[in-house]
């Protein structure tokens, strides 16, 4: 059997290896949440990419609707003077 001395070492050399162990998953879940951090800051900017291309592209549909008709030049007009009461509505209801 071991003497209460060996018994000790062995207790302050598990101790020393858990503290270091410790210490090695504390840097290492600082790092993780650093780039936890710096993917969130990342998906941000790629949905705020994603949104502005996808008014651009419904700006785009709309041009090309435009121009795929064969309207005379009064119905194409009719349709922007609906599209400006329609913006005049909606100007009405976020004033209220």
């Amino acid at each position: 059997m071991p003497s209460v001395t060996d018994q000790l070492s062995i207790v302050v050399e598990k101790t020393e290896r858990l503290i270091a162990l410790c210490q090695a998953l504390q840097e290492e879940n600082d790092l993780l949440k650093l780039e936890n951090q710096s993917l969130g800051t990342a998906l941000n900017v790629s949905q705020d990419k994603n949104k502005d291309l996808e008014e651009k592209l419904r700006v785009l549909k709309l041009a090309k609707s435009f121009s795929d008709t064969n309207e005379k030049s009064l119905d194409i007009k009719q349709k922007i003077n609906e599209f400006v009461r329609e913006i005049d509505k909606c100007i009405v209801l976020l004033k209220k």
